[in-house]
């Protein structure tokens, strides 16, 4: 069955290229914002016995109430299958309890959306490049999740910016990992930096894992928010001699004037990021090259089961 498209307000973007992808139709939404700031929507296009998929980040509250409330509307006009497309999960890095009485927002948001009514044949939702992945086992009840790793857009970037001979590096030792995973898949070296922190909000680089001098490096990490992180990994891989440095990331939320920040270190040659958080769109350039999601999307999207359980899709090619 093909599915109808929607979206959520901010990702109407992604949901157009999705549908370019693909030639599935598109669904329409009236909506509309009253004085005291209250949401109006309307499905519009017939959702009845049809397979629904729906569009959107977790970027703030508002955002996921949108989700929930068009994923609910839909459900109860009789959709036959509903699948969301959350390409940023929000509140990742808040994803566990330092701290006695914290608030786990990744589980309790998760908790929000697997109580969306389940449509006749099921619910699943695709997340992205999660910062952590066990968030795909806070959902419960019988919705499925999809675990989707952007590693061929990252892989192609790396390539291209790093040329025949790099360094692939990552910001911390907690990303050193993925980070060696997609450095075997390459064919490169693998690096990161120690730190120690100062004090709850500051630390500082100690040192360097790999050679890297005379190299270029290539910096992966799941997300850039300020860049601090980041940045200070930059410095320290130039200190320890590496000749160009340029960085990937799937998510770029970037607030604020952090891309000109980034920027004006002059530590970067390239920023590359994926088009999963608005704004990343918004701020794209020659500085900050945007790559698209819609077509890795698109692939797991058409060819993974209804299976019940979490399920990881990953590629090791482009």
């Amino acid at each position: 069955m093909t599915p109808l498209v929607f979206s959520s307000t901010r990702y109407d973007y992604l949901a157009d290229r999705l549908v370019a992808c693909t030639a599935w139709p598109r669904g329409e939404v009236e909506r509309q914002r009253f004085p005291d700031g209250e949401k109006y929507q309307r499905v519009v296009t017939e959702v009845a016995d049809r397979d629904v998929l729906i569009v959107g980040g977790t970027l703030d509250e508002d955002a996921t109430c949108e989700i929930y409330d068009l994923a609910s509307t839909i459900v109860g006009a009789g959709a036959y299958r509903l699948t969301l497309v959350i390409p940023y999960y929000g509140y990742s890095t808040m994803e566990r309890s330092v701290h006695p009485g914290e608030v786990v927002t990744a589980k309790t948001r998760a908790r929000l959306l697997s109580s969306i009514p389940e449509a006749s044949r099921g619910n699943r939702v695709f997340l992205l490049d999660l910062h952590v992945g066990t968030i795909a086992h806070y959902f419960e009840g019988a919705i499925r999740t999809v675990h989707v790793y952007g590693k061929p857009i990252v892989t192609a970037a790396a390539r291209r910016l790093g040329g025949a001979d790099f360094v692939l590096a990552c910001t911390d030792a907690g990303r050193a990992k993925w980070v060696e995973s997609l450095a075997n898949d390459l064919g490169v070296p693998a690096a990161f930096v120690y730190k120690r922190r100062l004090d709850g909000d500051t630390t500082e680089v100690t040192g360097v894992s790999a050679e890297v001098r005379g190299k270029r490096v290539v910096i992966y990490d799941d997300m850039i928010r300020t860049g601090g992180s980041l940045v200070s990994a930059a410095r320290a891989y130039r200190d320890a001699g590496a000749v160009a440095i340029d960085a990937i990331a799937t998510h770029g939320i970037l607030p604020g004037d952090s891309i000109d920040r980034i920027r004006a270190t002059g530590l970067f040659g390239k920023v590359v990021v994926t088009d999963s958080h608005p704004r990343a769109v918004e701020l794209a350039s020659d500085f900050l090259e945007v790559e698209p999601v819609a077509p890795l999307l698109a692939e797991h999207l058409h060819t993974t089961s209804w299976a019940a359980g979490p399920t990881t899709l990953a590629r090791s090619t482009p």
